[in-house]
């Protein structure tokens, strides 16, 4: 066996003196090993896996309801589905305001200049090309359907981070159709590669075909479609319906097929009938504006009624407006004279004071008296229109001759609160009920009122009332003595041809037939006293009133009205007119201003209404007495 031993290792070099000795010493990590690194890899799997799962429990399990409805909500959209507002119609069923359709034109100005790209992709070259013509092009389009200027169209469509921009309310529909089409045409002209960014919903527009015809009646809507006057703002409710909405799903590229779908549908709005008569209306405006250009009024109304039912069959204003365009009119014109502006009746009122007298049997027209030229009032003397000595009438002379101080002397026989009760019932110091807006009740001296005052009301002055209240008061004296509400509404039906329950129209007896029939005779002698104030074939009965007007801008007294109430036919009066000018520049007298109006829209009247003529001359009866 060989003893020999193992070389030695070469002995290390001899480190240089002052360097420091350096130790190495590799460190092997146990990661390096297989085995280790798949333990590993499946401890951060086993996490990443349990991270996950414990996501899915509470998305799965304990919130998945809630994270759901967020789901739903970003998917889900709805839009409102406007209701059809309800026409207004004429007592003939003649459409005095309908609805057309008509649409909203929007943009999305995002979508215009990149004509619908889609932003996640780069755009090919072809793409490129479009959106560099594109906003021109859709600009192009809404110039020649909608007017305008391009450079406006081109500012809006370039409003940065924008999706929605209105470019026009209330087009007509077929107007959107063509802008429609073409968009569609697109950058080829053939449809290949439409136009994108130009939408529409559903803006339906108002329309009056008779224009101004009765718009102090029908009204207008606003910008927004609510009514802004007349009946539209009065009956908006009725008329503009309940809207509907449809919630459905969508995503980037639209709706979504088999996605959420609800629709509720709309309640389109009530139809309202009036009891006006549309095209005679129109004839009383002409006559009305014809009166006002002669007498130089600077307002004027006149109000036509059938006397058996309170019906108003024609309303005219003056100034009027035109309801499809209301903002061209001064604002003082939009809202209906009849109702809201009061006024003193002047010489009219004797209509209402000789009933009162003749319902407690306190006169008769062979009633004589003794009438002095003037009569001491309050401090005051009182005169009539003309002068004169004592003259002998009889009342159906003192109405005739319309005798301010022998309405006095009649008067002072009549119980000052029993005065008052006639006049309320007569329907004067309360709204009239026609269902306008801005009824106004006038006003009407209580039991406790001075002597003076009982003097005035006599003839017409310490009362104020409108000119729907004025035709009404006469209406019940001369009907037979049944005082009916004015009546403007005839019906309102809903969507489904459903009447709708309007206020009752009140009637009640105001005074006797009898002393009735003594009133209209007293007028009917107010026409006889002149031949140029008969109307041929009929007997007419009527009233004259030439009154100061109340100025409340100085208090006092500035300038006067004149009217005139006239019934047809007089031995069984149907139609009632009465005509109100205000501020005349040519004259004051109502039996020279108004009166030819009254009798021009009688003359229409009657005949359109199968009134037949009278069968007897007005008699002749004795104003004075010797």
């Amino acid at each position: 066996m060989s003893t020999k031993k193992p070389p030695r290792k070469p002995a290390r070099p001899a480190r240089p003196e002052g360097r420091a000795r350096t130790y190495r010493k590799t460190v092997r990590l146990p990661i390096g090993r297989s085995s280790v690194r798949i333990r590993v890899f499946m401890i951060v799997f086993a996490l990443l896996l349990g991270t996950a799962g414990l996501r899915a429990v509470q998305l799965q399990g304990l919130d998945s309801q809630a994270f759901a409805a967020e789901a739903a909500e970003k998917i889900s959209a709805s839009r409102d589905l406007p209701a059809t507002r309800g026409e207004i119609l004429d007592r003939n069923g003649e459409v005095m305001a309908t609805t057309e359709p008509a649409m909203l034109v929007f943009i999305d100005p995002d979508m215009v200049r990149t004509n619908g790209a889609d932003k996640r992709y780069p755009m090919k070259k072809k793409k490129l090309e479009e959106t560099e013509v594109a906003p021109g092009a859709v600009a192009d389009i809404l110039v020649k359907h909608l007017g305008g200027r391009k450079e406006k169209y081109l500012e809006v469509i370039d409003t940065p981070d924008s999706r929605y921009e209105i470019i026009a309310r209330r087009v007509p529909a077929a107007t959107f159709t063509a802008i429609q089409a073409d968009m569609r045409a697109g950058f080829d002209g053939e449809g290949k590669r439409p136009w994108w960014g130009v939408f529409g919903t559903p803006d339906p527009i108002r329309v009056y075909p008779n224009r101004s015809v009765a718009s102090n009646v029908v009204g207008f809507v606003n910008a927004d479609g609510d009514g802004g006057a007349g009946f539209e703002y009065a009956l908006n409710e009725q008329l503009k319906g309940t809207p509907g909405k449809e919630i459905f799903d969508k995503s980037t590229y639209g709706r979504i097929p088999l996605g959420t779908n609800i629709m509720e549908p709309p309640i389109d709005g009530a139809t309202v009938e009036l009891t006006i008569d549309a095209d005679f209306n129109w004839m009383v405006e002409q006559a009305l504006a014809e009166g006002m250009r002669i007498s130089g009024a600077k307002t004027g109304t006149a109000v036509v009624s059938n006397l058996k039912t309170g019906e108003i069959l024609a309303l005219a204003n003056g100034p009027s407006f035109d309801s499809a365009n209301p903002g061209a009119s001064d604002s003082k014109d939009l809202g209906n004279r009849a109702v809201t502006e009061v006024y003193e009746p002047g010489s009219v009122q004797k209509v209402l004071t000789m009933a009162a007298l003749a319902d407690q049997g306190l006169v008769t027209p062979d009633t004589r008296m003794v009438v002095p030229g003037s009569i001491p009032s309050g401090g005051g003397i009182v005169r009539d229109s003309f002068s004169h000595g004592d003259l002998k009438l009889t009342a159906r002379g003192i109405m005739a001759q319309s005798s301010n101080v022998g309405m006095i002397k009649l008067t002072r026989n009549l119980d000052k609160e029993t005065l008052s009760n006639y006049l309320s019932s007569f329907g004067l110091g309360a709204k009239p009920g026609t269902g306008l807006p801005g009824e106004s009740t006038g006003q009407i001296p209580g039991k406790s009122m001075p002597d003076y005052t009982r003097d005035q009301i006599s003839f017409g002055q310490g009362l104020s009332l409108n000119a729907i209240q004025m035709a009404a008061a006469v209406g019940a004296v001369t009907n037979g003595g049944t005082y009916y509400s004015p009546k403007l509404i005839k019906s309102i039906t809903d969507a489904d041809g459903n009447p709708i329950d309007l206020p009752e129209q009140v009637s009640r007896r105001v005074i006797s037939e009898e002393a009735s029939a003594d009133v209209v005779e007293m007028m009917e002698s107010v026409i006889s006293l002149n031949d140029k104030r008969k109307i041929n074939g009929y007997r007419t009965a009527g009233k004259s009133g030439t009154a100061q007007r109340f100025d409340p801008n100085c208090m006092c007294y500035n300038g006067f009205t004149a009217s005139f109430v006239t019934v047809a036919p007089a031995e069984d009066p149907q139609i009632l007119v009465y005509v109100v000018l205000d501020q005349p520049r040519n004259g004051n007298l109502g039996s020279q201003l108004a009166l030819p109006v009254t009798n021009n829209i009688l003359s229409l009247a009657l005949p359109r209404y199968n009134v037949p003529p009278s069968t007897s001359e007005a008699p002749d009866l004795p104003l004075t007495f010797d």
